[in-house]
């Protein structure tokens, strides 16, 4: 992913500079002596100096992932599929230009961050490799105030002469996860209850104050077998009431064990209705209107 983003800095330069006939170097290097002692051309050079966790981004949740086919159609009610959010990582890179003559030099460094500050996002049609579709946009920041506050310590590190040094922060997202794939749930059982071992045993106090609750959701589709969003859906006498989604699907709780009627209706269609029982082993309610 990291030698993907420098090919992507270096489409953006050769673009929005522009840069033709490859009349100046990108490189990515540690501008050591030795290394600067052997440039022939005027050169702009982005040394990666660290990488880190972006903390203020962090998101260690869930997120639904819909199921594709092979042709990236999405396909319904096949199975449901969960994976972890990806992990956010600032990219700090070191901006030098290096040429014959100081003004050279100044003017190819103007040129460079003209372009850069063109795209606090960075435009799709530049992304790499591993870059291309990313689940964030591609932030980067550049000239911040708060990073190289000493840019003598890193050329003595070097050691090289000290020259003018701009930091050049770049935000990806980086996926360790694999997806959790399952079946689709819609409807589930809550039990409440006095339990004195947890969470070893899982077993209620004989005897002990226990409820079971239960929560119930399915899909409404239509005689073209397609899902039907926008559809309303209620639970008769209980106050409980859903509309569907954009895949058809609704979910309606909770309740006490007991007898029910399930009414679902569209617009000024005549409501129909299907009784349902708790506990049950079905585990979801569908309809065709």
């Amino acid at each position: 992913m990291i030698a993907d983003l420098d090919e992507t800095i270096k489409k953006l330069l050769t673009t929005e500079i522009p840069i033709k006939n490859g009349e100046i170097d990108v490189k990515f290097d540690q501008p050591k002596r030795e290394w600067s002692a052997r440039l022939n051309k005027p050169t702009v050079n982005f040394y990666l100096y660290d990488v880190r966790e972006n903390a203020t981004l962090r998101r260690h949740q869930w997120e639904n992932v819909k199921p594709t086919n092979g042709n990236g159609a999405t396909i319904r009610d096949v199975q449901a599929i969960r994976k972890r959010t990806p992990f956010r990582v600032d990219c700090f890179y070191m901006i030098t230009t290096w040429a014959a003559e100081p003004e050279d030099e100044h003017r190819l460094l103007t040129r460079c961050l003209l372009a850069l500050f063109r795209h606090p996002v960075i435009p799709d049609k530049f992304l790499m490799g591993a870059m291309q579709k990313p689940p964030y946009d591609i932030q980067a920041r550049v000239a911040n105030h708060d990073k190289l506050t000493n840019p003598a310590e890193v050329w003595s590190a070097l050691d090289n002469e000290m020259r003018p040094s701009v930091s050049y922060v770049v935000t990806l997202a980086l996926d360790p996860w694999t997806e959790v794939s399952g079946p689709v749930v819609r409807t589930y059982t809550l039990r409440t209850g006095q339990a004195d071992n947890l969470p070893k045993d899982t077993f209620f106090v004989p005897g002990g104050l226990a409820s079971e609750m239960f929560s119930l959701g399915g899909t409404i589709r239509g005689k073209d077998k397609k899902p039907q969003a926008g559809v309303e859906v209620a639970i008769k006498g209980t106050g409980l009431f859903a509309t569907t989604n954009e895949d058809g699907r609704y979910v309606l709780g909770t309740v006490p064990a007991g007898d029910y009627t399930l009414v679902v209706w569209s617009g000024d269609s005549k409501p129909k209705e299907k009784k349902i029982s708790f506990p049950t082993n079905e585990v979801q309610y569908d309809f065709e209107i």
